[in-house]
């Protein structure tokens, strides 16, 4: 098995390190990337020009008196100007959306590589975003639409949309956004072939692309419930996205019951998931053309599952019919690992592959056209890259060599022996920055940079560390330190959202540079219920909603004042979503550690998840996960009660200021208003903002930056 490390495991062996092994090292004088005198030179030059550029800036970015005024709120938060960039299977093209200055929405170019240096514009519209794009093969691009200028309750579907590369065609509608007339069905059982006779439905999605040389890309269709319109089912079409052909793939004794599917390299359905009140299974058949699925795994779809036996999520497939599994890794921290199950061996067990101590496998397979796995990304503090073939192993030694001060993340488009490979490349004070690497001469250059107005010596630096609750659990903790200052500063313990996902990563992050800039350290544990970091710290959270999951922010927020990080009279705790739950619940709790209060599309009333019914919680997980996970209405009554801000209203006090989305269905804006009611009644210091067009977090770039602006007025007011 390979182990991968972060900075904090030195011991053990690691693949391809795509990052310097210490913290110190990560130093944001990668500002020299910028420099067009990169362009096609070696990585032993650029490594000089890096060098000289670090020795000029160490001493100017620790001095207060030499910093230039806080950049504009939006220049944190407003679109990327180059994003979502592909290469070509070849490697001789770039993909990737544009912001057009004239209509300020998002347009797919192509940039050809080869002698004509050429960027070309394949699709742009005045009310529309080009977003996700992927090449079907070096002839032809398949997208999907959005409209991040227009509101929430307003949007279309995203539809697919299919042009060539040469731009010698109008885009081809694969998917429609919207229920037009003409409305084509294409259910049934059984692979069958039919020409187009129009296009499909927005009750069908883009599910993946092949990359076998064809025309051909992967759609699901789902079929939903009419009553609370949940997903009920799918099924596999290849659609030839050029012509519309349609090939609906049989899916045998699973019809009307597989909600996910895992194909192999020719697009055959070969593993699929269906999921029943509090139960999931997995389910695989031996070759693409039976009908008759096998039973591989059944397990709880909300309770825990640990075994090392157990397949917790399915990365793919590869040509040797081996599915790559993540599953336990029978360690005390209860980390999950990569690890390959051989379809073809009967009784097969799970092979461990790639294992990140500390941490739980998270990441995505690199695969060749043929199916063939040639590595694995995974994320640790930072993504990282394990290459399994020598080639590619070597060729990212060279970048990380060329460019040790980023993370380089390197898309090799079909893997097959390239000539060139596109490098993202990034650190916590550098947004992306992508360049083409040129592998025979070893020579760079430069494409773009996302964010070309953030100057990189401005920003802060980003740590991690690990520290211990008060009752021994391990969690990790991100700390941004707003430059020139050493001592305690004024302080926002900004609590992420979930709560079950992860967090944060090593990498330019908006929402805490933004902080930082104005003066703020920022504190972002990974509380108990974070995923990522094994299912010990995951399971301490059930039921632990303002109880122990709470004492964990509390403990990091102690813990930055031990370390001279936060001061602690100035201290505000902040988040959205379960953030802004715990927002309230710190001010309930723990009065004496924080000054205020800042909260956005937060939970008030855990009552209310069960009760509201503009809701996108599904019946199941009120029915079976939230009892286990949160509490059982009426087991848990009284300890709801006591961790429900809503009911202990009385004991915030404090400056708060309040912002919710009134298309939100995930935290309806009832909680919002609920909670403000309750409140003006003896606390006179709560500013609050209802967005008329947003849902369950920001969508309009102008909305986000209005709530910031207004973060900064008000933590000016409450901190300085």
């Amino acid at each position: 098995m390979a182990f991968v490390k972060d900075c904090h495991h030195k011991h053990h062996k690691m693949f391809t390190p795509v990052r310097p092994d210490q913290p110190s090292a990560r130093r944001a004088w990668a500002r020299a990337i910028d420099n067009p005198t990169l362009a096609s030179m070696n990585y032993r030059e650029v490594g000089l020009i890096k060098a000289r550029f670090a020795a000029g800036c160490a001493v100017l970015s620790f001095v207060a008196s030499c910093q230039a005024a806080a950049p504009p709120v939006a220049d944190f938060f407003k679109n990327p100007q180059l994003n979502d960039l592909e290469l070509s299977p070849s490697g001789r093209y770039i993909a990737a959306t544009r912001q057009n200055d004239k209509t300020h929405h998002q347009m797919l170019v192509v940039i050809d590589l080869g002698e004509k240096r050429e960027a070309k514009v394949l699709a742009s519209y005045n009310d529309a975003d080009v977003m996700r794009i992927h090449w079907v093969n070096d002839d032809r691009i398949v997208f999907e639409l959005g409209d991040q200028s227009s509101t929430y309750f307003n949007q279309y579907g995203r539809g697919l949309f299919s042009v060539s590369r040469a731009g010698d065609e109008n885009p081809k509608i694969v998917i429609r956004r919207d229920w037009g007339a003409g409305a084509v069905d294409v259910s049934g059982q059984g692979a069958r072939v039919r020409p187009r006779d129009n296009t499909l439905d927005p009750d069908h999605w883009f599910h993946s692309t092949l990359l076998d040389g064809s025309l051909n890309v992967m759609v699901e269709e789902g079929s939903f419930d009419t009553t609370e319109h949940t997903l009920v089912s799918t099924q596999l079409l290849r659609v030839n996205s050029d012509t519309g052909r349609v090939e609906v793939l049989g899916r045998g004794d699973l019809a009307g019951h597989a909600k996910e599917w895992v194909t192999d390299a020719r697009g055959n359905p070969r593993v699929a998931f269906t999921y029943e009140k509090d139960l999931q299974r997995i389910y695989w058949r031996s070759d693409a053309t039976s009908d008759h699925w096998t039973l591989l795994r059944e397990m709880p779809r909300y309770d825990k599952v640990t075994g090392r036996d157990s397949i917790l999520d399915v990365l793919g497939m590869d040509d040797r019919d081996r599915l790559f599994i993540v599953t336990s890794g029978g360690n005390a921290a209860g980390t999950t690992v990569l690890a390959t199950l051989d379809l073809r061996q009967a009784d097969a067990k799970p092979e461990p592959l790639v294992s990140a101590p500390g941490y739980d496998f998270q990441g995505s397979l690199v695969q060749a056209p043929n199916g063939h796995v040639v590595g694995v990304n995974y994320l640790t503090d930072a993504w990282g890259t394990a290459w399994f073939d020598p080639k590619l192993k070597a060729i990212q030694e060279q970048v990380d060599k060329a460019l040790p001060n980023t993370n380089n993340q390197i898309d090799c488009g079909a893997c097959t022996d390239p000539s060139r490979v596109l490098v993202t490349a990034y650190s916590d004070r550098v947004p992306a920055m992508y360049l083409v690497y040129h592998v025979g001469p070893g020579k760079f250059e430069q494409v773009a940079s996302a964010r070309p107005w953030i100057k990189p010596e401005e920003m802060a630096e980003r740590a991690f560390e690990r520290i211990k609750a008060r009752d021994g659990i391990e969690f990790p903790v991100h700390v941004t330190r707003p430059n020139g200052v050493k001592g305690p500063a004024p302080t926002v313990v900004l609590v992420h959202g979930g709560p079950w996902v992860r967090g944060g990563e090593w990498k330019w992050d908006a929402d805490s540079q933004f902080l930082a800039s104005r003066g703020y350290a920022v504190i972002e544990p990974e509380f108990r219920g974070s995923k990522g970091y094994g299912s010990k710290l995951y399971f301490a959270s059930w039921k632990q909603w303002g109880l122990a999951m709470q004492d964990d922010v509390a403990d990091a927020t102690r813990w930055a004042i031990e370390k001279g990080i936060a001061d602690p009279k100035r201290i505000c705790i902040a988040g959205s979503s379960y953030g802004g739950y715990a927002t309230l619940m710190g001010l309930v709790r723990y009065p004496e550690l924080y000054r205020c209060g800042l909260e956005s599309f937060g939970v008030t009333d855990i009552d209310l998840m069960y009760t509201s019914h503009w809701s996108d919680t599904s019946s199941d997980y009120r029915t079976y996960g939230m009892p286990l996970r949160i509490g059982d209405r009426e087991k848990d009554a009284a300890q709801l009660a006591a961790t429900s801000p809503l009911k202990q209203h009385a004991r915030i006090t404090q400056p708060l200021l309040m912002a919710a989305g009134r298309q939100d269905k995930r935290v309806p804006i009832e909680h919002y208003t609920k909670m403000l009611d309750a409140l003006k009644g003896h606390n006179s210091h709560v500013e609050s903002v209802v967005y008329d067009e947003e849902a369950h977090g920001w969508h309009l770039d102008a909305n986000q930056i209005d709530f910031w602006t207004r973060a900064e007025k008000f933590l000016d007011k409450n901190l300085k």
